[in-house]
């Protein structure tokens, strides 16, 4: 196992952590664990590169860190009510809906060569920021509604948006794989 994927575990045992310290109501340790997450997603990144590290374990598990770190944090929000849940099942229900359109791709001989879009690589960023600022709000007890609305609008109208796009090329992929839609 290389150093960049040792640091993807690391990632991934920083979940529980950090959903323990947001029901805890430990906003600030969860901003600052949120932090560390996301300084050792780049410097496994730099390492993997760097030292021609990459391992498609590594490519696997750094998705699966990224995505259950953001994912627990909208899950965790929103079961506090701090967030909308109509906003957590839009999150939710666009990462399930992509990692199941590439499930059932392979399942049907077909599979999709899993590359991030450019809107998707932006989704991931105004998620990450809006639940970085929202962790770092509640943490130093400033409110959270001069953030929430725009913020909240700001995620769905990017969320939406890399879903439609998955979906189109998905659906390029499969009616041009053979595949019956």
């Amino acid at each position: 196992m290389s150093i960049p994927n040792i640091i993807s575990v690391v990632r991934v045992l920083l979940v529980p952590v950090a959903v323990w310290l947001m029901l805890s109501q430990s906003f600030l340790l969860a901003f600052i664990v949120f932090i560390l997450a996301g300084a050792s997603d780049g410097l496994d990144g730099y390492l993997a590169r760097r030292f021609n590290w990459q391992t498609e374990l590594g490519a696997y598990l750094d998705a699966l860190a990224d995505k259950a770190l953001l994912v627990s944090i909208y899950v965790v929000l929103g079961s506090l009510q701090i967030i909308p849940l109509w906003l957590v099942i839009l999150v939710v229900t666009r990462d399930v809906l992509i990692v199941s359109a590439v499930i059932l791709a392979r399942v049907l001989h077909a599979p999709v060569p899993v590359r991030p879009l450019w809107i998707s690589k932006l989704n991931t960023v105004v998620q990450i920021l809006f639940a970085g600022l929202m962790l770092l709000t509640l943490g130093t007890g400033y409110g959270v509604e001069a953030l929430l609305v725009p913020g909240s609008v700001i995620v769905a109208f990017f969320t939406v948006a890399s879903g439609a796009f998955y979906v189109r090329d998905w659906l390029r992929h499969m009616s041009g794989s053979g595949a019956k839609l």
